[in-house]
């Protein structure tokens, strides 16, 4: 782990910083904050959406001020490999900056789009490895990112105490963006996209472990209907009596502006399972 640059935030430290991932093949960038204090400290995994770095979270989310009060660290890795050599498409939905935290199996991407195993493994690996933080996490995302947390949360309920999304991909499997990722990195088998689709893995169980999903949507978001869909969610919840915290939020976008005006509360929810 490599630290690029560092600032003082809310009494802690906001570490800018990259390291070789053996899953992406490439550096991987990401920030780290550690709130004051000695720790070990629990923390959480931010994962951004599409076209999204390290940076957006970082910047724009305001999460700082409520992670020092509750004395958690938060991890914000970038959304996919970059490089020269990394494969990439001109849309804005595929490719660099669109990972969609899946591991690729497809020309071109499955050389270096390796995003499961490098959230589930290299991220923790790494963080753990060169600061000060306990085995016990959470994670969150936007988004693409929503997708992921809820996704690899429920793959990998030993790694992580919680998980909550600000407008997730519902169910990815049935959106034009879900489609067009899901085709393009795992080929048209459509039963191989099941195991990525946070919609079908809570109708099959995978969501037991959790005691409840806090999900936020903005009602004035441009993407709720055709690309995020969080009924189905919901339904899939009602299905098996999965509890599943849906909040409508009223007249709310798919920005930061939303991100920042409820980050906090999902901070809390976060910090009290990892207590």
């Amino acid at each position: 782990m490599e630290i690029l640059k560092q600032h003082r935030v809310h009494g802690g430290t906001l570490n800018y910083a990259h390291h070789q991932s053996a899953s992406t093949g490439t550096k991987m960038t990401l920030s780290v904050y550690m709130p004051p204090g000695k720790g070990p400290f629990p923390y959480l995994i931010w994962l951004s959406g599409l076209t999204c770095t390290e940076e957006n979270f970082t910047t724009k989310a305001g999460a700082y001020s409520a992670a020092a009060k509750h004395g958690v660290a938060i991890v914000a890795p970038d959304t996919s490999p970059r490089g020269e050599r990394v494969a990439d498409d001109p849309a804005y939905d595929l490719g660099q900056g669109a990972g969609f935290y899946v591991d690729a199996t497809q020309t071109p991407w499955a050389p270096y789009f390796k995003m499961e195993s490098y959230v589930a493994r290299d991220l923790i690996e790494a963080v753990e490895g060169a600061f000060p933080l306990a085995p016990r996490r959470s994670i969150f995302g936007h988004s693409m990112g929503g997708h992921g947390a809820l996704t690899l949360a429920m793959k990998y309920p030993d790694l992580f105490k919680s998980v909550s999304a600000f407008a997730p991909i519902a169910s990815p499997t049935r959106c034009p963006w879900g489609e067009k990722a899901f085709g393009a990195y795992l080929g048209p088998d459509r039963d191989a996209w099941r195991g990525h689709d946070a919609s079908l893995l809570i109708e099959a169980g995978k969501a037991a472990p959790f005691d409840d999903i806090l999900i936020d949507q903005g009602t004035a978001d441009a993407f709720l209907k055709e690309q995020l869909k969080p009924e189905l969610l919901e339904a899939a919840a009602g299905k098996v009596g999965q509890k599943l915290t849906l909040r409508m939020q009223e007249g709310y976008d798919h920005s930061y502006f939303f991100m920042a005006s409820f980050v906090s509360e999902h901070v809390a929810f976060h910090a009290a399972r990892l207590a």
